[in-house]
């Protein structure tokens, strides 16, 4: 890591491995920010992005167990607006490639969503056009100064990509289940994550948007530049999640955390929904998360797709070291997080590089993690 940022592919970093429960390795790397020069503190707070879509999943689940809903039920019990979705289907004639509206053949289900096969995107399929019209094309929802179930309200009205259930695709199904917790709870996204995930498990420096006292400590954003090396893209403080408007808490991508936070929230799931004394969730439910849902709509290699992560079906499959079982996925900053409970590990790595062209950080960090354990649990 500290390569990277000597040959300044990376402007800092976080990494953080546990095992057996507890902290193994913690270390950061590089700079803040480049105003400041202040090297990288291990309390960093990171714009996570789509490591988002595994606690709000977690809170599906927590409201599931209470019986407030059933996965097999259809978002419009919940959301109206949900109740006669429409699909985009590419119709090319000898003038123009374009598309026709057609109805869904049933509705789109909780389970759906937690598994993006709802058909729904983030606004890149074809009726994009429709999409950028309404203002819902990308995952960035930070600077909007609406309350998200104003957006998922419209979502609804417009053609998704493909029919509920049969294909894999990524998009705002995790924003929708946020705001179906907002409905079902009878609170914000915000406040729900807090009292029931966050606080509990003492993540103290997780939320949607960051506290004045803590914005020090929030690192920069880089991209790939020339010849590979990271350059400036955002900096720490002229930002949504700093400046606001804090109005608009998406569920799919829009936590910032640290890597220590992340680590507990992980290391609940890894023993099962519990951790240091606090239980979340059944370990049942965590079994059902953890499950393939998607199998060959997901098209992994060796790898299929639960309530939220992807899962290993078959090591092997595509060259990567790691334990039947396990579980992960990243942000867009390109973080990355997985847990391999037949190891019974935990590995953060939290960085902000966006874009990320041609880094293969993650892909070494995996390596450096499995090469250093020297007794294997799953042998």
């Amino acid at each position: 890591m500290q390569r990277y940022v000597d040959q300044e592919r990376l402007s800092g970093a976080v990494t953080l491995v546990a095992r057996n429960g507890k902290v193994a390795y913690l270390q950061s790397f590089g700079k803040l920010d480049p105003k400041s020069g202040a090297a990288m503190p291990m309390d960093a707070v990171f714009r996570i992005a789509s490591q988002t879509k595994a606690v709000t999943s977690v809170a599906v689940m927590i409201l599931f167990e209470e019986g407030r809903l059933l996965l097999g039920d259809p978002v419009s019990k919940y959301i109206p607006e949900f109740k006669d979705t429409t699909v985009a289907v590419p119709e090319t004639s000898k003038k123009r490639l374009g598309y026709k509206v057609v109805p869904a053949k049933r509705p789109v289900t909780i389970r759906d969503l937690l598994t993006h096969t709802a058909g729904i995107s983030y606004g890149d399929g074809p009726a994009k056009d429709l999409y950028k019209a309404a203002g819902l094309q990308g995952w960035f929802l930070a600077d909007r100064n609406v309350p998200v179930g104003d957006l998922i309200k419209k979502l609804a009205k417009l053609p998704f990509d493909a029919q509920p259930g049969e294909k894999w695709v990524y998009g705002y199904n995790t924003d929708i289940l946020g705001y179906l917790v907002e409905v079902v709870s009878g609170m914000s996204l915000a406040d729900f994550i807090k009292k029931r995930i966050s606080e509990p498990l003492g993540m103290a420096d997780t939320s949607f948007f960051l506290p004045e006292e803590k914005a020090g400590r929030l690192a920069a954003v880089y991209g790939t530049g020339k010849d590979g090396k990271a350059e400036l893209v955002e900096d720490a403080r002229e930002n949504a999640y700093v400046k606001g408007p804090r109005m608009c808490f998406a569920g799919g991508a829009g936590l910032l955390s640290t890597a220590e936070d992340y680590a507990r929230f992980l290391l609940m799931l890894q023993s099962g929904g519990e951790w240091g004394g606090v239980h979340i969730l059944s370990p049942k439910s965590v079994e059902l998360m953890t499950a393939d849902h998607a199998g060959a709509l997901y098209g992994g290699q060796g790898q299929g797709f639960g309530l939220g992560f992807w899962v290993t079906k078959e090591l092997g499959r595509n060259g990567d070291p790691g334990s039947v079982g396990a579980f992960g996925w990243g942000g867009a900053y390109h973080t990355t997080y997985w847990v391999d409970p037949a190891e019974k590990l935990v590995a953060v790595f939290m960085t902000q590089l966006l874009p990320a062209t041609g880094s293969d950080a993650q892909a070494k960090f995996k390596a450096l993690v499995y090469q250093s354990i020297v007794e294997s649990y799953s042998r």
